[in-house]
Protein backbone atom coordinates (compact mmCIF):
# COMPACT_ATOMS: atom_id res chain seq x y z
CA UNK A 1 0.00 0.00 0.00
CA UNK A 2 1.63 3.63 -0.85
CA UNK A 3 1.66 5.77 1.41
CA UNK A 4 -1.40 8.01 0.62
CA UNK A 5 -3.73 5.05 0.81
CA UNK A 6 -6.73 5.30 3.53
CA UNK A 7 -5.49 2.42 5.45
CA UNK A 8 -2.26 4.05 6.20
CA UNK A 9 -3.42 7.83 6.40
CA UNK A 10 -5.48 6.79 9.61
CA UNK A 11 -2.50 5.21 11.25
CA UNK A 12 -0.48 8.76 10.38
CA UNK A 13 -2.97 11.00 12.58
CA UNK A 14 -1.05 11.62 15.90
CA UNK A 15 -2.97 11.74 19.16
CA UNK A 16 -2.17 15.66 19.10
CA UNK A 17 -4.60 15.65 15.78
CA UNK A 18 -7.29 13.86 17.09
CA UNK A 19 -10.47 16.10 18.44
CA UNK A 20 -11.36 15.37 22.14
CA UNK A 21 -15.47 15.49 21.62
CA UNK A 22 -16.70 16.16 25.24
CA UNK A 23 -18.96 14.33 26.45
CA UNK A 24 -22.22 15.99 27.27
CA UNK A 25 -22.46 15.78 31.45
CA UNK A 26 -25.68 14.73 32.12
CA UNK A 27 -27.87 16.93 34.63
CA UNK A 28 -28.35 16.72 38.32
CA UNK A 29 -32.30 16.05 37.82
CA UNK A 30 -30.47 12.59 35.02
CA UNK A 31 -27.89 11.99 37.88
CA UNK A 32 -30.95 11.36 40.36
CA UNK A 33 -33.44 10.14 38.08
CA UNK A 34 -32.10 8.76 35.63
CA UNK A 35 -32.48 10.25 31.79
CA UNK A 36 -35.55 7.82 30.52
CA UNK A 37 -37.71 9.23 33.72
CA UNK A 38 -36.24 12.94 33.08
CA UNK A 39 -36.90 12.93 28.97
CA UNK A 40 -40.47 12.34 29.94
CA UNK A 41 -40.57 16.25 31.81
CA UNK A 42 -40.78 17.34 35.16
CA UNK A 43 -42.65 20.09 36.99
CA UNK A 44 -41.43 22.52 39.31
CA UNK A 45 -43.03 22.77 42.34
CA UNK A 46 -42.34 25.66 44.81
CA UNK A 47 -40.93 24.08 47.91
CA UNK A 48 -43.35 26.49 50.27
CA UNK A 49 -46.12 25.20 48.93
CA UNK A 50 -45.22 21.86 50.23
CA UNK A 51 -43.54 23.38 53.39
CA UNK A 52 -46.94 25.63 54.08
CA UNK A 53 -49.64 22.68 53.29
CA UNK A 54 -51.21 22.82 56.90
CA UNK A 55 -50.66 26.00 57.30
CA UNK A 56 -52.26 27.24 54.56
CA UNK A 57 -55.03 24.42 54.77
CA UNK A 58 -54.70 22.37 51.84
CA UNK A 59 -55.88 18.88 52.07
CA UNK A 60 -53.76 16.09 50.48
CA UNK A 61 -56.43 15.90 47.90
CA UNK A 62 -55.90 19.58 47.20
CA UNK A 63 -52.27 19.32 47.32
CA UNK A 64 -52.39 16.54 44.76
CA UNK A 65 -55.17 18.32 42.88
CA UNK A 66 -52.66 21.41 42.75
CA UNK A 67 -49.34 19.05 41.61
CA UNK A 68 -51.59 17.45 38.25
CA UNK A 69 -52.45 21.00 37.60
CA UNK A 70 -48.81 22.36 37.79
CA UNK A 71 -47.81 19.54 35.38
CA UNK A 72 -50.23 21.32 32.92
CA UNK A 73 -48.56 24.95 33.45
CA UNK A 74 -45.49 25.33 31.16
CA UNK A 75 -45.82 29.07 30.54
CA UNK A 76 -47.41 31.88 32.88
CA UNK A 77 -49.63 33.36 29.85
CA UNK A 78 -51.53 29.98 29.31
CA UNK A 79 -53.15 28.51 32.77
CA UNK A 80 -53.28 25.13 32.61
CA UNK A 81 -56.46 22.99 31.32
CA UNK A 82 -56.58 19.68 32.09
CA UNK A 83 -59.86 17.93 32.11
CA UNK A 84 -61.61 17.19 35.15
CA UNK A 85 -61.33 12.75 33.83
CA UNK A 86 -57.63 13.47 33.17
CA UNK A 87 -56.88 14.84 36.82
CA UNK A 88 -59.27 12.16 38.27
CA UNK A 89 -57.22 8.90 36.30
CA UNK A 90 -54.00 10.06 37.51
CA UNK A 91 -54.90 10.53 40.77
CA UNK A 92 -56.81 7.21 41.26
CA UNK A 93 -59.62 9.72 42.70
CA UNK A 94 -63.67 10.38 40.95
CA UNK A 95 -64.23 13.09 38.85
CA UNK A 96 -66.36 14.50 41.89
CA UNK A 97 -63.73 13.89 44.28
CA UNK A 98 -61.86 16.42 42.09
CA UNK A 99 -64.19 18.49 41.12
CA UNK A 100 -65.26 19.27 44.91
CA UNK A 101 -61.48 20.19 45.86
CA UNK A 102 -61.54 22.50 42.72
CA UNK A 103 -64.36 23.96 44.33
CA UNK A 104 -63.36 23.62 47.34
CA UNK A 105 -59.67 25.85 46.57
CA UNK A 106 -61.57 27.97 44.37
CA UNK A 107 -63.57 29.76 47.70
CA UNK A 108 -60.41 29.68 49.48
CA UNK A 109 -58.51 31.87 47.07
CA UNK A 110 -56.21 29.00 45.67
CA UNK A 111 -57.27 29.42 42.15
CA UNK A 112 -59.49 30.83 40.07
CA UNK A 113 -61.38 28.63 37.17
CA UNK A 114 -61.90 30.33 33.81
CA UNK A 115 -64.82 28.91 31.83
CA UNK A 116 -64.28 28.23 28.02
CA UNK A 117 -66.99 28.55 26.01
CA UNK A 118 -67.41 26.37 22.67
CA UNK A 119 -69.75 27.16 20.13
CA UNK A 120 -73.55 25.31 20.69
CA UNK A 121 -73.65 24.32 24.40
CA UNK A 122 -70.42 22.25 24.07
CA UNK A 123 -67.68 23.62 26.85
CA UNK A 124 -63.73 23.07 26.27
CA UNK A 125 -61.68 21.91 29.97
CA UNK A 126 -61.71 24.95 31.95
CA UNK A 127 -58.56 26.65 32.42
CA UNK A 128 -56.96 27.50 36.11
CA UNK A 129 -55.83 30.42 36.84
CA UNK A 130 -52.86 29.90 39.57
CA UNK A 131 -51.63 33.47 40.38
CA UNK A 132 -54.28 33.91 43.17
CA UNK A 133 -51.42 30.65 44.58
CA UNK A 134 -48.61 32.76 43.96
CA UNK A 135 -50.14 35.74 45.82
CA UNK A 136 -51.29 33.31 48.89
CA UNK A 137 -47.14 31.37 48.99
CA UNK A 138 -45.80 34.80 48.88
CA UNK A 139 -46.18 36.06 51.98
CA UNK A 140 -45.21 32.32 53.44
CA UNK A 141 -42.35 32.84 51.30
CA UNK A 142 -41.02 36.11 52.88
CA UNK A 143 -41.93 34.69 56.32
CA UNK A 144 -39.83 31.38 55.63
CA UNK A 145 -37.17 33.65 54.37
CA UNK A 146 -37.16 35.85 57.64
CA UNK A 147 -37.24 32.55 59.86
CA UNK A 148 -34.13 31.32 57.70
CA UNK A 149 -31.95 34.42 58.38
CA UNK A 150 -32.96 34.33 62.03
CA UNK A 151 -31.74 31.02 62.21
CA UNK A 152 -28.19 31.42 59.84
CA UNK A 153 -28.04 34.82 61.76
CA UNK A 154 -27.44 32.62 65.11
CA UNK A 155 -25.61 29.99 63.47
CA UNK A 156 -23.08 32.97 62.24
CA UNK A 157 -23.04 34.21 65.75
CA UNK A 158 -22.18 31.21 67.24
CA UNK A 159 -19.76 30.07 64.55
CA UNK A 160 -18.14 33.49 64.96
CA UNK A 161 -17.99 32.93 68.57
CA UNK A 162 -15.98 29.23 68.19
CA UNK A 163 -13.78 31.08 66.03
CA UNK A 164 -12.81 33.33 68.68
CA UNK A 165 -12.27 31.09 71.22
CA UNK A 166 -9.97 28.73 68.78
CA UNK A 167 -7.72 32.07 67.73
CA UNK A 168 -7.19 33.09 71.52
CA UNK A 169 -6.04 29.54 72.56
CA UNK A 170 -8.64 28.74 74.76
CA UNK A 171 -10.66 25.84 75.02
CA UNK A 172 -13.91 25.09 75.35
CA UNK A 173 -12.73 23.38 78.76
CA UNK A 174 -11.24 26.78 79.87
CA UNK A 175 -13.86 29.19 78.72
Amino acid sequence: MSKGSPATASKEVSAADEVAVPRRRESKHEDKWGKPIVALGWTAIPNILIQRQQTLGLTPTHLNILVQLLMYWWDDSNPPHPTKRRLAESMGVSESTVQRGLREMERAGFLRRIIRKQEKDRNLSNQYDLSPLRRLLEPQAEEELKENQKHNDGKRRRQSTVNKIKKSGKSSDSV
